[in-house]
């Protein structure tokens, strides 16, 4: 790996197959490289909430399951434009997690585990914790709660899924 590039850890929405692969593969903002799919080394809280069926990894290691994501190098330009998607640091936090890579797509990889960064909410409303933890997720999974995208928010502008998520004095 190039030393200009972050080692990066996804487990929702930017996942293959899901609704916001598109900005993360996306040439005109940066470059990224997939390495391999992995899973937490730990156990992490990935619940689905607001009414946007949003996936957050709640920063409360060690409570949940191992969290299935995807490991992908990216340089500064594609990080920026990441960080600002997903809202960082307002919304969350990005911490570096130990991670275990089960399928490798990169030859010259040797190493069956890594530390990759992840989107992480801090300061989150304590009934997250009470929500359904899952494995893997998937927008549109048996579960049922699909993921609105941004595109299809019609009230983006008087509703901030924040409201939801985040203790009440970190919300405002």
């Amino acid at each position: 790996m190039p030393s200009n590039e972050t080692v990066l850890f996804v487990y929702g929405t930017l996942k293959r197959g899901q609704p916001n692969h598109r900005y993360l593969v996306d040439r005109n903002t940066g470059y990224c490289r997939f390495v391999s799919e992995a899973k937490t080394e730990e156990k992490w809280p990935l619940v689905i909430a607001s009414k946007y069926n949003i996936p957050y990894l709640l920063n409360t290691k060690g409570v949940g399951k191992r969290v299935h994501g995807e490991v992908y190098y990216v340089d500064e330009k594609k990080l920026k434009t990441l960080d600002e998607f997903e809202g960082y640091p307002e919304y969350y936090e990005k911490f570096e997690i130990a991670v275990e890579l089960y399928s490798f797509h990169c030859e010259e990889l040797r190493l069956r585990k890594m530390f990759a960064w992840a989107y992480i909410l801090t300061d989150f409303d304590e009934k997250l914790l009470k929500y359904d933890k899952y494995e893997k997720y998937d927008a549109y999974g048996e579960h049922g709660l699909y993921y609105v995208q941004q595109c299809e928010r019609n009230d983006a502008q008087k509703y901030n899924p924040l409201e939801d998520v985040k203790k009440e004095s970190s919300a405002s």
